[in-house]
């Protein structure tokens, strides 16, 4: 199965940040399973890359030509496509993957998986999307999600859109045995002509 996981380019983080890229890239590897990530030598990018290798994962990093001329493409990677721009590598992590992982991360982590959730959500695809939520990081996010189920800009049928995993053990389990299930309808009602 090829595993996408978004993750931080960020060397200043706690440890128990990187503690948990370790840890899922360990039961990456070990279950044979290839990664597919933002292809950087920074952050839990480079720590994941790295920990899924020694493991015995194959890992695939996808990179934008600016972010690679800035020598930010990991040396640690079994193959490194360079995408012409944002978009495109977006659009690469998304085509070769079965599933998706949000690490804790920035805007760009938040960004990578809400796009996944949303496209999700107006079916272009039905493929595992999970949250870790290492240190309760992403509970403000989560408390958003709530308000926008009460205040209705979105349906609460959407929670089965994503699963929000406690530690890597949970997401990956959460995958491994995840089945599509049809999602409804995005909009609450449609207009007639």
């Amino acid at each position: 199965m090829n595993i996408c996981v978004f993750s931080s380019s960020s060397n200043a983080i706690a440890d128990v940040y990187v503690s948990e890229a370790v840890d899922l890239a360990r039961l990456i590897g070990q279950a044979n399973h290839c990664l597919i990530n933002g292809g950087s030598n920074v952050g839990t990018m480079d720590v994941i890359t790295r920990e899924a290798n020694k493991n015995g994962a194959k890992t695939i990093g996808i990179i934008p030509e600016k972010l690679r001329d800035f020598n930010l493409a990991s040396d640690h990677a079994h193959e490194i496509i360079v995408s012409e721009d944002m978009m495109e590598r977006k659009f690469k992590m998304r085509e070769l993957s079965d599933a998706f992982i949000a690490l804790a991360g920035g805007f760009g982590t938040l960004e990578e998986i809400l796009e996944v959730i949303t496209l999700k959500q107006l079916g272009y695809h039905n493929k595992a999307v999970v949250f870790i939520n290492t240190n309760g990081f992403y509970d403000d996010l989560f408390r958003q999600f709530e308000r926008s189920y009460e205040e209705k800009f979105a349906k609460e049928s959407y929670r089965k859109l994503y699963f929000v995993a406690n530690n890597a053990s949970e997401a990956m389990n959460y995958i491994l045995n995840y089945k599509p299930e049809e999602i409804a309808n995005k909009w609450f009602e449609v207009p007639t002509r």
